[in-house]
């Protein structure tokens, strides 16, 4: 029963308008911090309404992943195509693929629906160390998917891997995003969490013109879902209509947020807070 003072029809909050749609494509974390549950909330935190098209069941928790079920491929091609000829989303961002056979009809997806505010977050392995793309998809997401992205996220393993390049420093960051940009994306955000010392140093390539953030390193255990939550977010903002340095910087703006004020759950890589607050506007 509703309470006397309250019915359905009574607003709650004040939505959007126009509200902004964005998709993600991606695994289910079962741990509710990564994969499709994080970008899901890192949506609605950004005030954007989430669709969803599932790859991959996953059993895991904070201290690593017990098992993986991929969906069949038919099925992911199925949930991409109900979503977008429906729901129109504004931006439209990728995560756990797994293997190349899902890159390929993914990248079939993308192209073939012309979803071109695509944010590629190109997830090799877990927080934890284990590994969620097979070897052979890694060129296959080169060949396909680079080319597509309005934004590739590679953190500095990720960005080696897609390289070749030792990536090692600030240097190292600067000439793999000019890499990554080479190799068909629009723009390349080569994220510095990974790496070592006092500040996180995040780099962002867009054509020629780079912007850096540096911000503190928090030592915390409480990281996971840090990739999946900074993709959705930059995703967020794209289908809001910010362009790419602006999404990237109320993405990475609100992951350091998370971050500080995670909640501490679980034994192993803690979730962030998908509570903090974005700037959403």
């Amino acid at each position: 029963m509703w309470p006397s003072d309250v019915t359905p029809l009574d607003p709650i909050i004040t939505m959007p308008t126009p509200l902004s749609v964005a998709l993600t494509i991606a695994g289910s974390d079962s741990g509710g911090g990564a994969g499709i549950q994080a970008d899901l909330k890192t949506f609605h935190a950004f005030g954007v309404f989430g669709t969803s098209a599932l790859t991959a069941i996953t059993a895991q928790n904070t201290t690593g992943v017990r098992s993986v079920h991929p969906i069949p491929l038919a099925m992911v091609r199925d949930q991409i195509d109900a979503v977008v000829e429906d729901l129109a989303p504004g931006a439209v961002k990728t995560g756990m693929l797994a293997t190349a056979e899902l890159v390929e009809t993914v990248a079939d997806a993308i192209a073939g629906h012309g979803l071109h505010a695509y944010v590629l977050d190109p997830v090799m392995v877990a927080t934890s160390g284990d590994r969620l793309l097979d070897e052979d998809a890694v060129e296959v997401i080169s060949n396909r998917l680079l080319p597509l992205a309005r934004v590739v996220t590679p953190n500095l393993d990720e960005a080696r891997i897609l390289t070749g390049q030792a990536v090692e420093g600030v240097q190292g960051q600067s000439d793999a995003a000019r890499a990554l940009v080479d190799m068909g994306a629009e723009a390349a955000l080569v994220k510095g969490g990974h790496g070592e010392g006092a500040e996180v140093i995040d780099l962002l390539r867009i054509g020629s013109e780079e912007h850096i953030w540096r911000r503190p390193r928090l030592r915390t255990r409480n990281t996971h879902g840090t990739g999946c939550t900074l993709s959705a977010g930059i995703a967020a903002g794209l289908a809001a209509g910010l362009d790419t340095a602006e999404a990237v910087d109320r993405a990475l703006s609100f992951v350091h947020a998370a971050i500080a004020s995670a909640p501490d759950l679980g034994s192993g890589h803690g979730p962030v807070n998908h509570f903090a607050p974005a700037r959403a506007s």
